[in-house]
Protein backbone atom coordinates (compact mmCIF):
# COMPACT_ATOMS: atom_id res chain seq x y z
CA UNK A 1 0.00 0.00 0.00
CA UNK A 2 1.53 3.33 -1.03
CA UNK A 3 2.26 6.04 1.52
CA UNK A 4 0.30 9.29 1.79
CA UNK A 5 3.10 11.10 0.00
CA UNK A 6 2.94 8.62 -2.91
CA UNK A 7 -0.84 9.07 -3.16
CA UNK A 8 -0.33 12.84 -3.28
CA UNK A 9 2.24 12.50 -6.05
CA UNK A 10 -0.04 10.25 -8.08
CA UNK A 11 -2.83 12.83 -7.74
CA UNK A 12 -0.61 15.74 -8.75
CA UNK A 13 1.01 13.91 -11.68
CA UNK A 14 -2.36 12.69 -12.98
CA UNK A 15 -4.00 16.13 -12.73
CA UNK A 16 -2.82 17.38 -16.17
CA UNK A 17 -4.06 14.17 -17.80
CA UNK A 18 -7.46 14.44 -16.13
CA UNK A 19 -7.69 18.13 -17.07
CA UNK A 20 -6.83 17.57 -20.74
CA UNK A 21 -9.17 14.58 -21.06
CA UNK A 22 -12.07 16.39 -19.38
CA UNK A 23 -11.64 19.45 -21.59
CA UNK A 24 -11.40 17.21 -24.66
CA UNK A 25 -14.69 15.55 -23.67
CA UNK A 26 -16.64 18.60 -22.50
CA UNK A 27 -15.15 21.52 -24.48
CA UNK A 28 -16.16 23.59 -21.44
CA UNK A 29 -13.75 25.44 -19.20
CA UNK A 30 -16.26 25.51 -16.33
CA UNK A 31 -16.91 21.76 -16.40
CA UNK A 32 -13.19 21.06 -16.82
CA UNK A 33 -12.44 23.22 -13.79
CA UNK A 34 -15.04 21.34 -11.75
CA UNK A 35 -13.67 17.94 -12.80
CA UNK A 36 -10.05 19.00 -12.13
CA UNK A 37 -10.95 20.67 -8.82
CA UNK A 38 -12.96 17.63 -7.78
CA UNK A 39 -10.04 15.39 -8.74
CA UNK A 40 -7.67 17.40 -6.55
CA UNK A 41 -10.14 17.48 -3.69
CA UNK A 42 -10.90 13.78 -4.05
CA UNK A 43 -7.23 12.84 -4.19
CA UNK A 44 -5.91 15.13 -1.48
CA UNK A 45 -8.72 15.69 1.05
CA UNK A 46 -11.86 13.75 0.25
CA UNK A 47 -10.53 10.31 -0.59
CA UNK A 48 -11.03 6.81 0.76
CA UNK A 49 -8.52 7.11 3.61
CA UNK A 50 -10.81 9.37 5.63
CA UNK A 51 -11.75 6.13 7.41
CA UNK A 52 -8.37 6.12 9.23
CA UNK A 53 -6.01 8.64 10.80
CA UNK A 54 -4.41 9.56 7.49
CA UNK A 55 -2.90 12.51 5.68
CA UNK A 56 -6.30 13.20 4.07
CA UNK A 57 -7.95 13.18 7.50
CA UNK A 58 -5.28 15.49 8.96
CA UNK A 59 -5.77 18.03 6.15
CA UNK A 60 -9.23 18.82 7.50
CA UNK A 61 -7.53 20.64 10.38
CA UNK A 62 -10.02 21.99 12.92
CA UNK A 63 -12.88 20.25 11.09
CA UNK A 64 -11.42 16.74 11.16
CA UNK A 65 -13.70 15.84 14.08
CA UNK A 66 -16.63 15.60 11.64
CA UNK A 67 -15.06 12.45 10.17
CA UNK A 68 -14.86 10.56 13.51
CA UNK A 69 -18.33 8.94 13.19
CA UNK A 70 -17.43 7.97 9.62
CA UNK A 71 -14.19 6.37 10.85
CA UNK A 72 -15.88 4.51 13.69
CA UNK A 73 -18.59 3.06 11.46
CA UNK A 74 -16.43 1.81 8.57
CA UNK A 75 -13.69 -0.77 8.34
CA UNK A 76 -10.59 0.42 6.48
CA UNK A 77 -10.47 -0.60 2.82
CA UNK A 78 -14.04 -1.86 2.93
CA UNK A 79 -16.29 -1.61 -0.11
CA UNK A 80 -18.10 1.29 1.58
CA UNK A 81 -14.95 3.40 1.86
CA UNK A 82 -12.74 2.27 -1.03
CA UNK A 83 -15.37 0.90 -3.41
CA UNK A 84 -15.88 2.44 -6.83
CA UNK A 85 -18.76 4.95 -6.82
CA UNK A 86 -20.08 3.62 -3.49
CA UNK A 87 -17.26 5.14 -1.41
CA UNK A 88 -17.46 8.58 -2.99
CA UNK A 89 -21.26 8.58 -2.89
CA UNK A 90 -21.24 7.66 0.79
CA UNK A 91 -18.72 10.40 1.65
CA UNK A 92 -20.68 13.00 -0.35
CA UNK A 93 -23.96 11.99 1.31
CA UNK A 94 -22.30 12.01 4.74
CA UNK A 95 -20.83 15.49 4.28
CA UNK A 96 -24.01 16.88 2.66
CA UNK A 97 -26.13 15.51 5.51
CA UNK A 98 -23.90 17.12 8.14
CA UNK A 99 -23.86 20.39 6.21
CA UNK A 100 -27.66 20.34 5.77
CA UNK A 101 -28.23 19.68 9.48
CA UNK A 102 -25.86 22.51 10.42
CA UNK A 103 -27.47 24.85 7.86
CA UNK A 104 -30.98 24.07 9.08
CA UNK A 105 -29.92 24.66 12.69
CA UNK A 106 -28.29 27.99 11.82
CA UNK A 107 -31.33 29.10 9.83
CA UNK A 108 -33.74 28.03 12.60
CA UNK A 109 -31.73 29.92 15.22
CA UNK A 110 -31.46 32.98 12.97
CA UNK A 111 -35.19 32.84 12.30
CA UNK A 112 -35.98 32.82 16.03
CA UNK A 113 -33.34 35.31 17.18
CA UNK A 114 -33.53 37.78 14.30
CA UNK A 115 -37.22 37.25 13.59
CA UNK A 116 -36.50 36.42 9.94
CA UNK A 117 -39.47 35.38 7.84
CA UNK A 118 -38.23 32.10 6.30
CA UNK A 119 -40.38 29.92 4.10
CA UNK A 120 -38.94 26.43 4.56
CA UNK A 121 -40.94 24.98 1.68
CA UNK A 122 -39.67 27.64 -0.73
CA UNK A 123 -36.13 27.03 0.51
CA UNK A 124 -36.50 23.30 -0.23
CA UNK A 125 -37.92 24.00 -3.68
CA UNK A 126 -35.00 26.32 -4.46
CA UNK A 127 -32.57 23.56 -3.47
CA UNK A 128 -34.31 20.99 -5.68
CA UNK A 129 -34.44 23.41 -8.60
CA UNK A 130 -30.70 24.07 -8.23
CA UNK A 131 -30.01 20.33 -8.48
CA UNK A 132 -31.81 20.19 -11.81
CA UNK A 133 -30.53 23.46 -13.26
CA UNK A 134 -26.91 22.70 -12.37
CA UNK A 135 -27.02 18.94 -12.87
CA UNK A 136 -24.11 18.95 -15.35
CA UNK A 137 -21.97 20.90 -12.87
CA UNK A 138 -22.83 18.56 -9.99
CA UNK A 139 -22.09 15.55 -12.19
CA UNK A 140 -18.72 17.03 -13.26
CA UNK A 141 -17.76 17.70 -9.65
CA UNK A 142 -18.81 14.21 -8.58
CA UNK A 143 -16.88 12.67 -11.48
CA UNK A 144 -13.77 14.58 -10.40
CA UNK A 145 -14.20 13.42 -6.80
CA UNK A 146 -14.65 9.84 -7.97
CA UNK A 147 -11.59 9.96 -10.24
CA UNK A 148 -9.49 11.33 -7.38
CA UNK A 149 -10.73 8.61 -5.04
CA UNK A 150 -10.21 5.90 -7.67
CA UNK A 151 -6.64 6.99 -8.33
CA UNK A 152 -6.09 6.38 -4.62
CA UNK A 153 -7.91 3.03 -4.51
CA UNK A 154 -6.30 1.75 -7.71
CA UNK A 155 -2.83 2.53 -6.41
CA UNK A 156 -3.70 0.68 -3.16
CA UNK A 157 -4.97 -2.36 -5.05
CA UNK A 158 -2.04 -2.35 -7.46
CA UNK A 159 0.51 -2.07 -4.64
CA UNK A 160 -1.13 -4.90 -2.69
CA UNK A 161 -1.34 -7.12 -5.79
CA UNK A 162 2.34 -6.47 -6.54
CA UNK A 163 3.33 -7.47 -2.98
CA UNK A 164 1.23 -10.66 -3.21
CA UNK A 165 2.81 -11.43 -6.57
CA UNK A 166 6.31 -11.01 -5.08
CA UNK A 167 5.51 -13.37 -2.19
CA UNK A 168 3.30 -15.98 -3.87
CA UNK A 169 3.88 -15.60 -7.58
CA UNK A 170 0.93 -15.81 -9.95
CA UNK A 171 -1.09 -17.71 -7.32
CA UNK A 172 -1.16 -14.52 -5.23
CA UNK A 173 -3.11 -12.78 -7.99
CA UNK A 174 -5.78 -15.45 -8.31
CA UNK A 175 -8.92 -15.38 -6.11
Amino acid sequence: MPSGRTHDRITLWALPIVTVLSFWQTRSGNLTLLVAGGFLLGGLMFGPDLDIYSRQYQRWGWFRFIWLPYQKSLRHRSLLSHGPIIGTTLRVLYLCTLTAILGILILAIAQKLLNLPLNWQALGETGKRSLFVYSAEFLALFLGLELGAMSHSLSDWTGSAYKRFQKQGVRGLLP
